[in-house]
């Protein structure tokens, strides 16, 4: 299998490393990665790459991203989901006009806390090691930028709503936040379902043509592709722009990524294949 990027599905009920591992036997891979984990619980899109196209994860258009989850008032979870629950409340059923405002509230830059079950590190370990091993785990409030969060279902005590958002966005804390601002005692996300990572939804496992998809702007190398090819030292005079920046070249059947700056042309990545 040669190079490729695609956007796979995973389903609930396993990791992303072992949906990964998955798909490698599936394919005849050994060299694989993805952007962006999903909770063992959550399900949906996983942008996948196979064999040097691992290395272009952050040069993709993957913000904002879109998810659809389903909120379950009265439950309380340490993890602020259902794989954590241990006691159920009943809750007063609310009117709809407050969910959709409690959602409304979300919406713009959003400073919180993330949840204790999540991975960041926190001295060299993973927050949620520390978390499952009883100790206290202290994180550093996040800001993420929500475009929208709307309400798509309310049966009580479930609450299904669409966020749009930033990367690096707790859904989980979301939820929290929103039982917070309507009194609710306890909550957590009983589903949770990734349907866009920017530009990527799923589409079969189709493998995608990079230049369609890179969050760079393109430049045009005006000398020989051959220097490109053989990867020979590139001056910013030879570009269509010669600005400082980050910028992806297209050279037919690859493309390479450069840096222009002070010091000079620098090959980020070179000769990788469209698709």
């Amino acid at each position: 299998m040669h190079d490729r990027l695609f956007v796979a599905y995973k389903p609930a009920g396993m990791s992303s490393n072992q949906f990964l591992g998955r798909l490698k036997r599936r394919y005849k891979v050994k060299k694989a990665g993805y952007s962006g984990t999903l909770d063992p619980f959550a399900k949906g899109v996983l942008i996948v790459a196979f064999g040097g196209h691992t290395r272009l994860f952050r040069f993709l258009r993957k913000t904002p991203k879109r998810y659809r989850a389903t909120l379950w008032l009265g439950a309380h979870s340490d993890t602020l989901d259902i794989e954590g629950v241990t006691r159920i409340d009943d809750v007063t059923p609310l009117h709809v006009s407050q969910i959709e405002a409690a959602l409304k509230t979300l919406e713009g830059s959003l400073t919180y806390t993330p949840p204790a079950f999540c991975a960041k590190h926190v001295d060299g370990q993973r927050a949620y090691d520390l978390a499952r091993a009883g100790r206290e785990v202290a994180l550093e409030p996040i800001t993420s930028q929500i475009d929208k969060a709307r309400l798509l279902h309310y049966c009580h005590p479930f609450v299904t709503f669409e966020a749009t958002v930033s990367e690096g966005t707790y859904i989980r804390s979301l939820g929290a936040l929103v039982c917070a601002r309507l009194g609710v005692s306890g909550g957590a996300l009983s589903a949770l379902e990734r349907l866009n990572e920017g530009v990527f939804g799923y589409n079969g496992e189709t493998p995608i043509d990079i230049k369609t998809v890179l969050d760079l702007p393109q430049n045009h190398f005006l000398g020989e592709l051959k220097k490109l090819e053989l990867g020979q030292k590139l001056r910013a005079d030879e570009f269509a722009l010669s600005q400082e920046g980050t910028y992806w070249i297209d050279a037919g059947a690859s493309i390479s990524i450069i840096s222009i700056a002070p010091e000079g042309v620098q090959y980020i990545l070179n000769k990788v294949s469209a698709c």
